[in-house]
């Protein structure tokens, strides 16, 4: 999908918001002046500057109204986008029993807890895709669409790793409106603007508009799991408990990710599975319950600094610093060297020595995030591919045959 430029857009609309800001205070200015006569001229001044302002403002607006569809975030396109999108958003909701130790020993109660979803076609028949952290280990599940018709759910299929789950509803097919999903590698750009629909709080049909703020993020969960998930998109619209599972939409209305409302001290920063993982992953999650074919290297390793460098030998100060490998993993059988040396930098301990991965089939690896976005973006367990590492202050390569998270 051919993306258009939209600084334009942008500029033109601080420029209303700036000239009716000006307007307004001169306006607000002018009168508290009219009961002065020697002030007469002075008035008549900056009432003919309010006139030019409203002319420009008027000349402003008809630009928006003249603007390419979908080229800028006006007003009018948000609420033609909420109107669409809010039928094919729901509430998740479920019982949790929840435990915890007192005087009198542990005490179980249950409580109500809520996400939201989006209604998704899969061959001709329609679902519910929301977060596997809303509905884990939640009983008597039901759904509620925007018209207020509330019904039972169950878990079709879920997968932990990407935080998605996919739930069936006994509802009749006319309160699904599927969406949408962006399917297209490298269809979401930093910088363009998005929509988030949920139920923050409890308060369902929400919508808040922010921008992407970066792609190829990983994330660590808040659940008892702690799972990391891999190429993650950030955006800046704001997400609360309760919006976990809505869609993240673009500015055509598309589905580019799944927001997720389970990572802890992320006030001010929003994250999304991307869509380009839900259709990875749809088809699997209905037909077997589960998704197996997750990469795994099998290592752990650290983010290369300066210091790192320093302490290695080495003038490369980016890529991942392997420090051990995985007895029997896909980064041992590759023979993949692990670090030999416990040395500490600025408090932190790592272990020196091992290879450094700089490529992953000819793509540079910068850190972590971009090693572990790249492997969940372009390969599945079972496939080979070629890492290119520094060992010895010396480049090669090395053919891995990718093992499976599970």
């Amino acid at each position: 999908m051919e993306v258009k430029p939209r600084s334009s857009g942008i500029v033109v609309a601080v420029l209303v918001v700036a000239a009716l800001l000006m307007g307004a205070g001169v306006v607000y200015y002018a009168g508290s002046l009219v009961s002065g006569s020697s002030n007469t001229s002075r008035v008549s001044s900056l009432q003919e500057q309010v006139s030019s302002l409203e002319r420009e403002n008027a000349a402003l607006q008809s630009q928006l109204a003249s603007a390419p569809s979908g080229s800028n975030l006006t007003a009018s396109s948000a609420e033609s986008l909420y109107a669409t999108a809010i039928k094919s958003v729901v509430t998740v909701q479920g019982d949790e029993v929840v435990t915890q130790n007192s005087f009198f020993g542990v005490i179980s109660t249950i409580e109500t807890v809520q996400g939201s979803g989006f209604a998704v076609d899969y061959l001709n028949s329609s679902y519910i895709v929301t977060n596997y952290h809303v509905v884990n280990g939640v009983t008597n599940i039901t759904v509620t669409f925007s018209d207020g018709n509330s019904y039972p759910a169950s878990v079709k299929g879920s997968d932990q790793y990407s935080d998605l789950a996919v739930l069936t509803v006994s509802a009749p097919a006319s309160e699904f409106y599927p969406l949408q999903l962006l399917d297209t590698l490298g269809g979401v750009k930093v910088g363009e603007g998005v929509y988030a629909i949920g139920s923050p709080f409890g308060l369902s049909g929400s919508m808040t508009f922010g921008i992407v703020s970066q792609v190829g993020r990983t994330i660590t969960e808040s659940t008892s799991s702690q799972v990391s998930i891999s190429d993650v998109i950030q955006f800046s619209a704001p997400i609360n408990p309760g919006n976990s599972g809505g869609p993240l939409l673009d500015q055509a209305g598309l589905v580019i990710g799944i927001t997720t409302a389970a990572v802890s001290n992320s006030e001010g920063l929003g994250f999304a599975i991307p869509s380009t993982t839900i259709a990875g992953e749809l088809s699997d999650l209905i037909t077997t319950g589960g998704y197996t074919l997750h990469p795994l290297l099998g290592l752990t390793g650290a983010d290369m600094t300066y210091q790192l460098a320093q302490a290695e030998g080495t003038n490369v100060t980016y890529g991942v610093l392997v420090e051990s490998v995985t007895s029997g993993g896909a980064a041992q059988k590759a023979g993949i060297m692990g670090g030999t040396k416990n040395v500490t930098i600025e408090g932190s301990s790592y272990e020196i020595g091992g290879d450094i991965i700089v490529s992953i089939n000819g793509t540079k690896v910068v850190d972590s995030q971009a090693l572990g976005s790249y492997l969940e973006e372009y390969t599945i367990a079972g496939e080979t591919v070629q890492l290119g590492i520094i060992r010895d202050g010396g480049y090669m390569t090395v053919n891995v045959v990718l093992g499976a998270l599970s």
